[in-house]
């Protein structure tokens, strides 16, 4: 992520993975975005690859389909400081806070967050300043007495709010990657606050009328193609937020979304709160058995640091399965920890989500309706590829019986060696992870804990995704530890081609009790040239991080990860646009991915593959024999993988498809009646996240949008074909994809933009024998 929510207007996209707000003014495009990760949110929210990349930051109004995110995170993005700051940012009124480092330009290169200055009492009087400097710069735009002109109005609107950005850009960082109570109780007193603010900004009727004239004679402004997708852009994100509503539904409007900014955010600190209180104690040491030596270690000092002393502490990730699970060999171990997994949110007392995801489905059904839609999946998708959730739908139940089949098929093999031991039992949800890598070492005589010590992970960001994006695109990287990062796990690194500068990137890879859960990517800064700002990104994720003096080694999941949140930089980082709003991931959510997930190719790639991939200790290649069964093994565990997504992202689409009138009243059964409608109810798949601890949609930028993942997963699978059909990685392929793909943001409509370069549209072929499903 980063490295890179609600209810609105899609225009303010998110967060989760990615993609960029709509929202009017840069400042607030952060809060209503993501993934997104995103923030534009991570590759899982997609089976096989599924993480999400918890692009989703503050989200307080309409949901912005990003998309992500982005966790994104998918996933969204905001405008990025001008270089020429100008002087009424420290008028005499912003004088008294001249200690605060959000009140001027980052002095650091490409404007870089000063995490050498910024302290957590910084953070409130900026947001309120900044809002209330943009207020009276809207207002000016507004009253303006002269002729309507697309510089006076749309220009100057992208060349507001520039402190609110500032500031707002890093708090969203913080609050999503580094959080603590004082920062969750400032985002919970500001969240209404921005919604208020970003409300009075899209139903001012001054604005909207200098927006709606421009609008009618766009025929007649002589303007360019990116300036009319930025009209357009405009006008259609000020239609969505309610700007031609009558006064008294705008109203109602205004309230509901500052209640749903205020839900969301609830909903992100009692999840965290639930994650970190669900984690498992481990009295014995015994029961660990199955865990690697440097796992248990790992164990122990989580305990440790929770001042558990003399246990072992599981933690929980985001999705439904845990890792531990593949290798605990206790099963009443492996019951206990996918039971509280399962369970977050869903207790009684302070960690319980449920009054919360009721509220927040009601509400939005409410604003939809208001919005002149019948329900908010419906509106969600109405700016998106996918145009309405009936196509969404349908591309998720046509893969129903195929996922459903296979995974009966893995049940069967799994089930069969159970049978072999005594007592045997049916195969449960908690056996799965631990069974399936039994039938991975029967049948491809391959063992996650015999690859791992060749995924050492700084050698895969180095030698791998680093040396891909250098391959393809001519990137080069190089660490500043000079430069301040926010937390001493963070790194950052200068992008450079043809040895000039082109961006920083952050990275921020190791789990935290004070991280949200997945993996995302987002921005410090956005490139635009309007605002001659080169774009600041940073992609997060959590991976388990090993004790002193041991080596931080990865799954081939993990892998994927860093190449897919990388994906998600290259696009922000390769942007070259001339206003903020379009600018790198400023996507639709359902196009958002398709970049990121076409990343993850090269994680596979021979040239890549055998460049990182590398024995820790001996430095020596993976032997061919093993890197052959990880080829023959891609759509292994598939059946599960295609399974526990398609439910999720279905219940999603499910809770965002209901009527006001035919609100839900209770989670579980809501949930049951679903999965058994859709063909889904299997208790040996639980979905990849139950409604209620499902952060994607109810404090990310993906509500209603969890389907993205696969519909851009057909766009990547048909486009790396394109590539293996032109000779592979190449210079001259990776030029072409950036110039038609990367660097374009969203100054074109994503599916021209796609037949562009492909030339033709999309086929699922790909996708379905990619996943082994045909």
């Amino acid at each position: 992520m980063p490295k890179r929510s609600d209810a609105l207007a899609q225009c303010c996209l998110s967060a989760v993975r990615g993609d960029k707000s709509a929202c009017l003014c840069a400042c607030l495009r952060f809060w209503f975005r993501k993934f997104p990760h995103w923030p534009v949110w991570g590759r899982h929210g997609v089976p096989g690859s599924i993480i999400p990349r918890m692009h989703s930051l503050l989200t307080v109004s309409l949901p912005v389909t990003l998309g992500i995110t982005l966790f994104a995170a998918a996933c969204a993005h905001q405008k990025a400081p001008p270089l020429h700051e100008q002087a009424t940012e420290m008028s005499a009124a912003n004088m008294i806070h001249k200690d605060n480092p959000f009140f001027a330009p980052s002095s650091l290169p490409l404007h870089a967050p000063r995490f050498d200055l910024i302290r957590t009492a910084h953070y409130q009087p900026a947001m309120l300043a900044g809002m209330e400097q943009q207020r009276k710069e809207i207002d000016r735009i507004a009253t303006n007495a002269d002729p309507v002109t697309f510089a006076n109005t749309i220009e100057a609107m992208e060349l507001s709010g520039q402190l609110l950005l500032r500031v707002s850009k890093v708090f969203a960082a913080m609050t999503q990657a580094n959080t603590d109570d004082e920062l969750q109780q400032i985002e919970g007193e500001l969240a209404p606050k921005l919604a208020a603010h970003r409300d009075a900004i899209y139903l001012d009727g001054k604005l909207f009328a200098r927006i709606d004239t421009l609008h009618q004679q766009k025929g007649k402004l002589a303007l360019d193609a990116e300036q009319s997708m930025l009209l357009a852009r405009y006008h259609r994100d000020f239609v969505r937020a309610g700007a031609q509503l009558p006064a008294s539904a705008q109203e109602q409007l205004r309230a509901l979304n500052q209640e749903l900014s205020s839900l969301s955010t609830d909903f992100r600190k009692v999840l965290l709160s639930a994650t970190k209180d669900g984690a498992v104690v481990v009295l014995d040491q015994a029961q660990l058995a199955g865990l690697a030596a440097g796992e248990i270690e790992a164990a122990f000092a989580a305990a440790k640091e929770r001042k558990i002393d003399g246990k072992w502490v599981l933690p929980l990730q985001n999705t439904t399965q845990q890792p531990p699970l593949a290798s605990l060999v206790d099963r009443s171990l492996r019951q206990r920890l996918l039971a509280a997994s399962t369970s977050r949110g869903a207790t009684d007392g302070a960690d319980d989500t449920r009054v919360i995801v009721m509220k927040i489905a009601k509400l939005r059904a409410k604003q939809a309706l208001l919005l002149g839609f019948h329900d908010y999946a419906s509106y969600a998708l109405d700016d998106q590829m996918a145009k309405t959730p009936a196509a969404a739908i349908s591309l998720l139940t046509d893969m129903v019986p195929a996922a459903v089949a296979k995974a009966r098929g893995e049940v069967a093999k799994m089930q069969a060696i159970v049978d072999q031991g005594k007592p045997s039992f049916p195969l449960a949800a908690c056996d799965w992870q631990f069974y399936a890598e039994q039938v991975r070492k029967a049948e491809y005589d391959l063992d996650e804990a015999a690859i791992k010590p060749y995924f050492l992970l700084d050698r895969v960001l180095s030698d791998g995704v680093f040396f891909a994006a250098h391959e393809l695109y001519g990137l080069s990287f190089i660490e500043r530890k000079d430069l301040p990062v926010y937390h001493p796990d963070v790194r950052l690194f200068e992008v450079l081609e043809k040895d000039r500068v082109i961006a920083l990137v952050y990275t921020d890879y190791y789990k935290r009790d004070n991280k949200s859960g997945g993996a995302w990517m987002d921005s410090f800064v956005d490139q635009a040239s309007l605002l001659g700002t080169l774009p600041v990104v940073f992609n997060v994720c959590n991976f388990q991080k090993p004790i002193a003096g041991q080596p931080a080694l990865l799954s081939f999941d993990d892998v994927t990860t860093m190449f897919h949140e990388f994906g998600h930089a290259l696009h922000g980082l390769l942007s070259e646009v001339r206003y903020p709003l379009l600018s790198g991931t400023a996507v639709p959510r359902d196009y958002v991915e398709f970049p990121s997930q076409f990343n993850e190719h090269w994680a596979m790639e021979p040239r890549v593959f055998a460049n990182y991939a590398k024995h820790w200790q001996t430095g020596a290649p993976m032997p061919a024999e093993t890197v052959a069964k990880i080829q023959k093994s891609k759509t292994f565990d598939q059946g599960y993988a295609t399974t526990e997504y398609l439910a999720a992202a279905l219940l999603d689409l499910a809770w965002h498809s209901v009527a006001v009138a035919d609100a839900p009243v209770d989670v579980h059964a809501f949930e049951a009646a679903k999965l058994r409608d859709f063909g889904l109810a299997l208790s040996e798949v639980p979905p990849r996240y139950r409604s209620t601890y499902f952060a994607h949609i109810w404090g990310g930028g993906y509500a209603a949008s969890y389907y993205a993942y696969m519909w851009a997963e057909v766009l990547d699978h048909d486009a790396y074909d394109w590539f293996v059909e032109h000779g592979g990685m190449t210079r001259e392929n990776g030029k072409r994809y950036r110039d038609m793909v990367l660097s374009r943001g969203g100054t074109i409509e994503c599916g021209a933009m796609y037949r562009a370069f492909r030339g033709r549209d999309p086929k699922v072929e790909p996708l379905l024998r990619e996943r082994g499903l045909r």
